[in-house]
């Protein structure tokens, strides 16, 4: 069609399928990039290493009884001399002080490394408290470097294996060698983790961990109050919660 003076008039058309074309294509490449991010991050953090002899082998704290089984497996295959146990005991000593048994963690995975057959003198609890897998490792490392060893091989869950690769070279490389080994017997469902509600939980916990430990670590985990301060708050009239073991992952 022509105007009044003869010229044709400037069509839009031809724009706006072009804008909606390109809009369409980056829709369609977020959407896949996120659902290729969305079910791909449950095999992401599994991050393993090969296994080595190395100068002892760390058990992390949590995943009682597997983890200590697994690592007192490797010892017997020959993989080190030395079991290293971390102590998230945050109320065993003021318990003691009041005349009351409070086995922590550590004793229990002493008791199961015991009874796989590992020797008394293998097992070695690391001294400083924790209460995360940040000060596990960064009590871990300090033994290492202590010790003049150059590596230690690091027991733990196959969805906690990249946080904690992640932690060792940011903040600890500098004194040795972090080599990873996922439980092999691990419930963990990587390929598909959003259909397993434990496993779904695990990718939350570790994807907000490591954005922590990217970030800087800006959110650290306190100890909770010590029984002498549960009986001050109860004293008081407050409803403090029961003592608990600390879970360091």
């Amino acid at each position: 069609m022509e105007s009044s003076n003869g010229t044709d008039r400037p069509s839009h058309a031809p724009r706006l399928r072009l804008f909606l074309a390109i809009f369409c294509i980056i829709t369609g490449l977020l959407t896949t990039t996120g659902l290729v991010v969305v079910f791909g991050v449950g095999k992401w953090l599994v991050r393993e290493d090969p296994l080595q002899p190395a100068t002892a082998i760390l058990v992390l704290s949590g995943g009682l009884p597997t983890r200590a089984l697994e690592a007192a497996a490797l010892y017997h295959e020959g993989y080190a001399k030395e079991i290293w146990l971390t102590r998230p005991d945050a109320h065993a000593d003021p318990l003691k002080e009041l005349g009351i048994n409070y086995p922590g963690e550590a004793d229990f995975n002493t008791r199961v490394l015991r009874r796989a057959g590992v020797p008394a003198k293998a097992i070695h609890v690391l001294d400083t408290p924790i209460v995360n897998t940040e000060e596990e490792l960064d009590e871990a490392s300090a033994a290492l470097k202590a010790k003049g060893g150059k590596d230690v091989i690091i027991v733990t869950n196959k969805s906690h294996t990249r946080r904690v690769h992640i932690l060792w070279t940011k903040y600890y490389g500098s004194r040795g060698v972090a080599i990873v080994h996922g439980l092999p017997d691990d419930d963990y469902v990587a390929n598909h983790w959003w259909r397993d509600p434990g496993s779904m939980t695990q990718v939350a916990h570790e994807v907000l961990g490591i954005i922590n430990a990217w970030g800087g670590l800006p959110v650290k985990r306190t100890p909770a109050p010590t029984p002498t301060e549960v009986v001050a708050d109860r004293s008081n009239g407050a409803n403090a919660p029961e003592p608990q073991h600390a879970a360091a992952d």
